[in-house]
Order: C-alpha cells, then structure tokens, then sequence
C-alpha cells in the first residue's frame, strides 16, 4: 500500500520541493499551509508520517504535535526547523515529536529519517474516527461533520450553515486559540476581510443556542486575539 506523508510547512517553496522529493521517492503527499490546516487534516485522515515544521503562524510545529498526542494520534512525526539550539529540541521531543531535522537540510538524509520512523512504527489506521463515527465528541455535544447535525444529549440544534462551519471548526481544534483572520479564512473563504463584529455575531449565536439546549459555557473569548473551545471536566 501507497505511504501517505503529511507535509506542514508555511514556506511554499519548501512545501513543494520536499512534496516534489516525497513524491519521487514513492509516497503520497498531503501539504498542510499551517499549524491550523495540518491539525484538520491531520485529524481527518491516516498518514503514514508527519513532516511538519515548527515555526508556522496560526498554530506552531510543537503545538500541532501536542494536540494530536493529546488526542492519541500516534503516528510518527518529523520536525523540521531552523532552531537548532537544545532547547528547542527538547521542547519539540517533549510535545510528542519522533525526530528533529534542522535546516538546512540534505533531503537524502531528511527520506533516510522518515523511513526509519516509518519502519520502527508501522502504519496502524488511527481508529479514533472509527470508534466514533466520525463524530467529534467534547462532553455531551456531538458534532457531526459529514451529516451536519449538531446535539447536545438529546437535543438537537438547528444550525445556519455558518453557524455550523464555526462550530465544526472550533471544535475540531479544542483547546487552541484560533483567531479571528484564521476563523475568517476557514469559514467564509480566503478572499473574505476579517469583520469582527460579524464573527462575534455568529459566535453569540452558537452560544445562545448551545446554552438553551442546556450545555455550559464552551466557547471562550480571547479578548484581541479569537475564541477556543474548551470543555471543563
């Protein structure tokens, strides 16, 4: 079977050429633009590898890699970046990573890590999707991104397609702020300008609605920056 590597990086000239390298050597290739796209696909699909460099806007290299382990996501993730000082090793090991290549890089060496990684851990479909449907689950709120149904327990919230992309959105990266020109890109399209007035809106939306099917507070304001989803246990 076809090796799938996920490659994150923000610079588009390393993209292609290390997706151009990949591809050459025999494997599939998915290139992630941010922090923010390499976590939904990453969550959205099996990969063999991650290649996933840490300085990225939106989300970094070390945070993608905290959220997957936090999501017992295990698969093998290479981290590329042009720290090369200890500490950021440590911090990028400590996250989760498998192994760290600083640039620059000789790409031979960066194919020979990537197939010792995919040697020592072989490629198990991650079975989180399969276990829930394909519903994204945070306390009693079901998310359903491929019927577009949203419930809390046994109620369920009729959504404005908007309304249903933010919160698809949100919750598919709990934990981590997004803000507003990431929420706007993702939701309303790339040419879209940032209206933070009108994203409150549909934010004030989801939460009058969550809170009359009776869920606690679940979207958190970051005053100047955006909004995160974060369950309190």
């Amino acid at each position: 079977m076809e090796q799938r590597v996920l490659i994150a990086d923000d610079d588009r000239a390393v993209r292609e050429s290390l997706a151009r390298a990949l591809e050459l050597a025999g494997y599939e290739v998915v290139a992630a633009v941010d922090g923010v796209d390499a976590l939904t696909r990453a969550r959205r699909d099996d990969f063999s590898a991650l290649v996933v460099d840490v300085m990225m806007p939106y989300v970094d290299g070390v945070a993608v890699c905290r959220v997957l382990r936090a999501d017992g996501d295990r698969t093998p993730v290479l981290m590329l970046t042009a720290r090369a000082g200890t500490p950021d090793r440590i911090a990028g090991l400590d996250a989760g990573a498998d192994d760290y290549l600083p640039k620059p890089f000789e790409v031979p060496e960066l194919l020979a890590r990537l197939r010792a990684l995919i040697r020592r851990t072989p490629f198990v479909p991650d079975d989180r999707a399969t276990a829930t449907g394909g519903v994204l689950r945070i306390g009693a709120l079901r998310v359903d991104p491929a019927g577009r149904r949203v419930r809390w327990g046994d109620e369920e919230l009729h959504l404005s397609k908007t309304e249903f992309d933010l919160l698809e959105l949100l919750v598919r990266h709990e934990g981590i702020v997004l803000d507003h020109a990431t929420l706007y890109r993702r939701v309303w399209g790339p040419e879209a300008g940032v209206d933070a007035k009108n994203l409150a809106g549909y934010v004030g939306y989801l939460r009058r609605k969550l809170t009359e099917a009776g869920a606690p507070e679940l979207i958190h304001t970051v005053r100047g920056v955006g909004y995160a989803v974060r369950w309190a246990s």
